[in-house]
């Protein structure tokens, strides 16, 4: 009877332990074949993740201050025109922060995409893709999010109570701002269009933070 007891347990283990690999193994994949996949370029490189992080020699910090994630691309050095609009509460910042600039050294247009280390790339974003630096007809980025102003003081209105600070569903804030990858998750974790947080369908990635 023990023995059948244990020689259960150990296949229920074995069977979950595959469960957990095919899970990692998904959740570790899923940058693989996204628009965010340069591996097959033939840009100098078939590593993934080497276009925007290294794991030595990264550059550290940004604008003097902001430490970015084991950064490794060229940073933009461009001059963008914000948004601007009478019915916004909150201005922008002149310029975008750190964080966006992340996006914007492969979406202004003007630098490289295979500008990453070392190298000095010759390859610009082209199409829907380029943003280009005027960024006035494009979704406020860099923008200050003042709680009062959204939501009367209601918190619970677009953060989780123990979400550790962040809108929901996962829409983080950059030190208490609103950047690219407050709606935009780069490494394709949620796989929606456009590597988007949330769905778009009914603009339902919209309304989380609009319409309170």
């Amino acid at each position: 009877m023990r023995r059948l007891i244990f020689t259960r347990l150990l296949k229920d283990a074995l069977l979950t332990g595959w469960i957990v690999l095919a899970f990692a193994t998904v959740a570790a994949a899923v940058i693989t074949g996204s628009k965010h996949d340069l591996s097959g370029k033939g840009w100098g490189t078939d590593e993934i993740c080497k276009f925007c992080h290294i794991p030595h020699n990264a550059i550290s910090v940004i604008d003097g201050a902001w430490k970015a994630p084991l950064w490794n691309h060229k940073m933009t050095t461009a001059n963008f025109t914000m948004y601007s609009s009478p019915s916004l509460k909150v201005n922008p910042d002149p310029q975008p922060r750190s964080p966006s600039k992340l996006c914007l050294s492969c979406h202004d247009g003007v630098t490289a995409i295979d500008s990453y280390g070392t190298r000095s790339g010759t390859h610009l974003m082209t199409g829907s893709s380029n943003l280009g630096t005027d960024l006035s007809d494009d979704h406020p980025i860099s923008i200050p999010w003042d709680h009062r102003a959204a939501t009367g003081g209601n918190c619970l209105g677009c953060h989780v109570m123990h979400g550790g600070g962040e809108l929901k569903p996962d829409l983080p804030l950059r030190n208490g701002y609103i950047e690219c990858v407050s709606c935009h998750e780069p490494h394709n974790k949620y796989s929606f269009p456009n590597m988007t947080r949330y769905t778009m369908a009914g603009s339902a990635l919209c309304l989380k933070c609009h319409g309170k």
